[in-house]
């Protein structure tokens, strides 16, 4: 793993603990996903039993065939159910405002329906494992079933590389945003340029832990941090990774995709990849009411 320059102080406990089997199906002790890496057995054993059926066509006089097929097959099936586990564990980690959660969605129907299709393959072969010539139904039943599984395989690529969906949650200590609060300038307080918009949630923030909040499509993150509040744009300047969900050290904040590091006092960058500064945002407490200063000049795409 890439090495940051970036503070490894550990955060204060929170008291709020995650339980242990669930971080362990996510990964956490071993510092990466367990879903991705059980993948490869079902998809290995799966395309082998494909491949055994190509070749059964070609060579039909070949003993056993058909046979390692099966129990390919069988093998398959059992790697996927595990693989579901820590998948399904993944998938409820996924915010409901979060645009992944429909590919997520679909990744997951499209892998159940191929377990529903592949166990059905296996109920029909298991009747005619002496046959020396597989049938066409199973064959087809298994063209079906490729084709889905690299379908669901791209959706799967498409989690990682275009969401950032689990990549660097393993190495959160402190829960991530469920939520994101949404908010509208539209009754806040005005003064000339500037607006003050109140916020109840940020003052209920322990230290190490962030807050995402939305304001008329202005997006960014609360934390806080020695008791003190501090708000910044919520997309990192690099691949616009969620830094709401990224990890504290000291006053960086460390990008949960690729390990870019802010300072979040300054919007600075203290490590790369990033090369562009974060926009930050003052936090004031009026009438005894903590809330963010919005200005008008504030790109509205952050």
């Amino acid at each position: 793993m890439a090495q940051t320059r970036c503070s490894r102080r550990r955060q204060p406990s929170t008291g709020i603990g995650e339980p242990v089997l669930k971080d362990l199906l996510e990964g956490k002790p071993l510092r990466h996903p367990i879903h991705p890496m059980l993948v490869h057995f079902p998809i290995g054993f799966l395309v082998l039993s494909f491949l055994l059926d190509l070749v059964s066509l070609v060579f039909p006089d070949v003993p056993g065939l058909l046979g390692g097929s099966f129990y390919a097959m069988l093998l398959g099936i059992i790697a996927a159910l595990l693989a579901a586990v820590p998948g399904i564990v993944d998938y409820s980690e996924i915010r409901r405002d979060h645009p992944g959660k429909v590919v997520a969605t679909r990744h997951m129907i499209l892998n159940l329906m191929v377990v529903a299709i592949y166990g059905i393959n296996l109920w029909i072969r298991s009747s005619a494992l002496s046959d020396p010539k597989i049938s066409l139904l199973p064959f087809l039943l298994s063209i079906i079933g490729i084709g889905l599984l690299s379908v669901s395989g791209y959706l799967g690529g498409r989690l990682v590389y275009d969401e950032g969906i689990a990549v660097g949650r393993h190495k959160r200590r402190t829960p991530t945003p469920q939520e994101t609060i949404r908010l509208s300038t539209g009754h806040a307080t005005k003064d000339g340029e500037t607006t003050f918009v109140p916020i109840p949630e940020a003052e209920q923030l322990g230290n190490g832990e962030t807050l995402r909040v939305e304001i008329d499509k202005l997006v960014m993150t609360i934390a806080r941090i020695d008791n003190q509040l501090y708000a910044f744009q919520e997309f990192c300047t690099h691949r616009f990774g969620p830094l709401s969900e990224g990890s504290l050290h000291g006053f960086n904040v460390q990008c949960p995709w690729h390990n870019s590091c802010f300072d979040v006092r300054t919007g600075k960058v203290t490590n790369g990849p990033a090369k562009v500064d974060l926009k930050t945002f003052k936090i004031e407490k009026r009438d005894g009411k903590v809330g963010v200063l919005v200005t008008k000049d504030h790109d509205q795409k952050t």
